[in-house]
């Protein structure tokens, strides 16, 4: 069903809101009995945007803490970005792990969303996902300001008068992208749970948290428009636009690949690396408390899925071979018949005719740890 023909359950100024509370309401009803703390306003991600449309939904979800729930009700427009930006941060934490042994899988109708090892464990997986979701809201609430999506938001207006980039002098015009905006709402929002907490684990949330907003910043990139004759570029006006989100998802890998284990000082105001040879982290870094396990086996208590039945590439030597992704327990092999499109033309105008093409292809994939174990104990 298309939810947009929903509009018909609705109520007089509010199209399809009976709809999506009843749906909302028996979501929550299927989810498990879980406290705050296993839970994540991240939950919001599973969710469709419509749902912000009400004050109800902000008193209902999972995971929002008070202050959060009160900048809900209170600027529900900027909550409908905070959804997209939610969904945004899970769809890139899954495109940037695809072929790890942890690939950021969600866990259905479970309030922690990733996995309750991400809220109570301070891993780097841990560090990522708050940093992920941080930067998702930002570019998302960024995005929304700018196309007047947001009410009391516009374009950034301190961009004026003249300016130098590496190519020369510019002048500011167009509607630069508000990250000033976004960058504060996102931080008001996500920060709630763990401002003011003197925790090791709230220290490294709002660390990863900032990083996260500064990774949006950071890829952020100037587009011009040349005026002058014949299409010269002697006058150049210039705005500040947002990179797509892939970039900063990117970015915050590299992130992830060199963050800093740390401790916190005994006054309990910050955090240090735990071996005193690694340099101080930046705020651009991501730091973590503790090891990493190796994800290779499934624990339903904290939400790993294991490596078992995932699909793996025989031949490399990266994260997603055989040798790595299996944890050495072998993997299995079967042929299949892959479909695919061939001997495309372009046929004017316009449009593609494709062949159809069939293919025995051979697949691997991990065994479960069970089977390896069988397999182990009967070659004994």
């Amino acid at each position: 069903m298309r939810w947009r023909e929903a509009g018909s359950l609705g109520v007089p100024g509010h199209p399809g809101l009976a709809l999506w509370a009843l749906l909302l309401l028996l979501l929550l009803l299927l989810l498990p009995a879980l406290t705050p703390a296993h839970a994540a306003w991240w939950f919001m991600s599973q969710l469709s945007a419509s749902y912000t449309s009400t004050r109800v939904h902000c008193k209902n979800i999972p995971g929002l803490v008070r202050r959060q729930r009160v900048l809900c009700n209170r600027h529900p427009d900027a909550m409908m970005a905070v959804t997209e930006g939610a969904v945004q941060g899970v769809r890139h934490c899954q495109k940037q792990f695809q072929d790890a042994r942890w690939n950021c899988s969600t866990i259905p109708r479970d309030a922690s969303v990733f996995g309750r090892h991400v809220l109570k464990t301070g891993t780097r997986e841990s560090a990522f996902v708050y940093s992920i979701n941080s930067a998702g809201v930002v570019h998302a609430v960024t995005r929304a300001c700018s196309r007047g999506a947001i009410t009391n938001c516009a374009c950034d207006l301190t961009k004026k008068g003249t300016d130098r980039d590496w190519t020369g002098q510019f002048t500011w015009g167009g509607c630069s992208d508000n990250i000033r905006y976004g960058t504060a709402f996102a931080r008001k929002f996500i920060d709630a749970r763990d401002r003011g907490q003197r925790d090791s684990r709230a220290l490294m949330n709002l660390h990863n948290n900032r990083a996260g907003r500064k990774g949006v910043r950071k890829k952020m990139r100037l587009e011009c428009k040349c005026h002058g004759v014949s299409g010269s570029c002697t006058v150049r006006t210039c705005w500040q636009t947002l990179a797509p989100f892939g970039a900063t998802a990117r970015w915050l890998k590299g992130r992830y690949d060199e963050a800093t284990e740390v401790s916190m000082l005994p006054s309990g105001e910050g955090l240090v690396p735990r071996f005193g040879e690694h340099e101080a982290p930046r705020k651009k870094d991501l730091v973590y408390l503790e090891s990493s396990p190796d994800y290779c086996l499934a624990d339903s208590s904290y939400g790993f899925t294991g490596t078992g039945g995932r699909q793996c590439n025989v031949t490399s030597r990266g994260p997603d071979g055989c040798d790595l992704l299996c944890c050495g327990r072998g993997y299995d092999t079967h042929r299949r018949l892959i479909t695919t499109k061939c001997e495309c033309k372009f046929q004017w105008c316009c449009s593609v005719d494709c062949k159809t093409c069939e293919s025995w292809r051979d697949l691997h994939f991990c065994k479960p740890w069970e089977d390896a174990a069988k397999s182990t104990a009967s070659s004994l």
